[in-house]
């Protein structure tokens, strides 16, 4: 806040109804004139009409505003990684005979050895598999997280696992990767981690990443091992993610190329949800103490002199980035709890991400209305649907897997 002399940050929304910085949750109070910027026009206002266009000029100018205003830029030299297998076995999931590896990533830490990083990382693949298979990789919570969730919301895990074997039945494979074990989700733990390490302990630059970006630095890691590893088909990896993960998996699959379709859940504000829409958790919720260190340095004056009116760029953008691959994005309902990630801005960011998937030869989502609660929208290269519950993905899974299988295929048997 000194660097960017900021004395205060405007209060985030409020979770408590009763609260004067209550959560808008009112829909003829979201704002309906977005003024959204133009992902097809350049910054000197010229119409981009060409897939050259688009990949020579526009792109990278949206990638500078994300990298310089929103996420952080990562370092050019970040320390290499070197993976270990440190044990294979063969066990059941469900009706699924399958092969089970623990991985771990050592990054390299002799620059500066006080910080040290290993990425968490498990992989299951069918014992039965006829050659390289597609691999879901989810970012997870760690284990000891698992548990404390599940004693104190049982009801939000109930079912949780679920999609393990409905990726297994379709012979692809699954992954779990813990980005927490990148970088701390903490303020404190930014001269910990990769952003540590990177920065040898000190302090970031304004411009410098924030954690969601070291996470999907994680991800993009671990796809490195996937390359090296025969029994994965690294050319058909997915990518998921939920909540604050559902943020990072977005841009991951926004800035590394090699992922090949996302399932985004439940991402809200700094993932697919519009920040410029007046619903939910708002600017002041991510820039406040306890987010702000998943971003930028220079998103805080966002929250402090500007307001989410002057930043250069907003959600769809960020799904544009994707272009042309696909993308489902999901949510809950107000009603059942999951109204703070706004899923009507989600999709209203896809149907303004819409004209560069046309202009890059793909289908958009097909329709500009809201639609109504359980409504697939799974026809084009874009995919959403609003299940009935909460804030969890799993209700969804079915739905983007049925999306997935028009892209991804195991490999035939007898290959």
């Amino acid at each position: 806040m000194d660097l960017l002399h900021i004395q205060t940050l405007r209060r985030g929304a409020d979770g408590d109804p009763k609260s004067p910085y209550a959560a808008n949750y009112d829909e003829s109070k979201a704002g309906s004139n977005l003024n959204l910027p133009d992902p097809l026009r350049l910054d000197n206002g010229k119409k981009v009409t060409t897939s050259k266009m688009w990949w020579q000029k526009r792109r990278p100018e949206i990638v500078e505003d994300f990298d310089r205003e929103i996420y952080g830029r990562a370092p050019r030299s970040v320390p290499a990684v070197h993976w270990e297998v440190i044990s294979q076995q063969a066990e059941a999931i469900g009706a699924f005979s399958v092969v089970s590896k623990k991985i771990v990533g050592h990054v390299d830490n002799s620059a500066f050895p006080a910080v040290t990083v290993n990425i968490d990382l498990t992989l299951t693949t069918p014992a039965d598999a006829k050659g390289p298979v597609p691999v879901m990789m989810e970012l997870g919570l760690s284990p000891q997280v698992l548990a404390l969730i599940a004693k104190r919301f049982p009801d939000l895990m109930a079912g949780a696992g679920k999609w393990r074997e409905e990726v297994l039945a379709k012979g692809w494979g699954y992954a779990e990767y813990i980005p927490t074990s990148v970088q701390p989700d903490n303020g404190e733990g930014l001269a910990e981690g990769i952003i540590g390490l990177s920065n040898r302990g000190q302090p970031r630059k304004l411009d410098d990443w924030g954690a969601l970006r070291a996470w999907a630095w994680g991800a993009s890691r671990v796809l490195d091992y996937f390359e090296t590893d025969p029994s994965v088909d690294a050319k058909q990896i997915g990518i998921e993610g939920h909540s604050r993960y559902g943020k990072a998996a977005l841009l991951a699959m926004a800035y590394d190329p090699r992922f090949a379709i996302a399932y985004i859940s439940s991402s809200g504000e700094a993932g697919a949800k519009l920040y410029r829409r007046n619903f939910g958790e708002q600017i002041g919720n991510i820039a406040g103490t306890g987010e702000y260190h998943w971003m930028a340095g220079n998103f805080l004056k966002y929250a402090g002199p500007l307001t989410e009116k002057d930043l250069p760029v907003d959600a769809h953008e960020l799904i544009a980035l994707c272009a042309p691959r696909p993308i489902f994005v999901g949510a809950g309902t107000t009603a059942a709890g999951d109204g703070w990630v706004d899923a009507k801005g989600m999709f209203l960011a896809e149907v303004a991400a819409g004209p560069v998937y046309r202009l890059l030869g793909k289908k958009d989502l097909g329709v500009t209305e809201f639609p109504p609660v359980l409504t697939q929208l799974i026809d084009g290269d874009l995919g959403f649907r609003q299940h009935s519950d909460g804030h969890t993905p799993a209700p969804n899974w079915p739905t983007f897997l049925t999306f997935a299988s028009r892209y991804i295929h195991a490999p035939a048997p007898g290959r």
